[in-house]
């Protein structure tokens, strides 16, 4: 299991999954950054940075050869999986023709304040963009994320 968390969030989606399978299957537990695996599966969770996964995962993930992927993410803007599908295909071009992706799951993630915060302040400008409520409104919603419900659908994913 090999993940990249900024905020916490794939984290708690990859907790879960240790949790979950059982402990013999899990040769590695940690971040992206230092990963090497010789798992004929690999669990790869990532942060969502401008539509693909941040780049230590993305950087992984070019490395991988021969291997079963899962998949697994977090992104701030979410509830559509129109959203997430296009997320993961851009996650997908990274990934070498030698490897199988056998499961995939996205959701929600909670942003840093400082974001909303930064939305708060552009509301204020002459020139504010009329999407900026929904932005903020996004944000909030993203405050639970991933909740129980979340966790729930990924232990479904992961067992079948």
């Amino acid at each position: 299991m090999i993940f990249s968390s900024l905020t916490g969030n794939t984290r708690k989606l990859a907790d879960t999954i240790h949790e979950t399978l059982p402990a013999a299957l899990c040769d590695y537990f940690g971040e992206a950054k230092s990963a090497e695996t010789n798992a004929e599966l690999v669990y790869v969770g990532f942060w969502t940075d401008k539509g693909t996964a941040d780049k230590a995962c993305l950087e992984l993930l070019r490395k991988l050869r021969n291997k079963k992927i899962f998949l697994f993410g977090t992104a701030g803007f979410g509830g559509s999986e129109a959203y997430y599908q296009k997320i993961l295909t851009n996650v997908h071009a990274a990934i070498d023709g030698s490897n199988t992706v056998v499961g995939e799951y996205m959701c929600q993630g909670k942003m840093p304040q400082s974001v909303r915060d930064r939305y708060v302040k552009m509301k204020e400008m002459p020139d504010a963009k009329p999407n900026l409520d929904a932005l903020i409104a996004n944000f909030d919603r993203a405050l639970s994320h991933p909740d129980e419900a979340d966790l729930n659908d990924l232990r479904r994913k992961i067992t079948g």
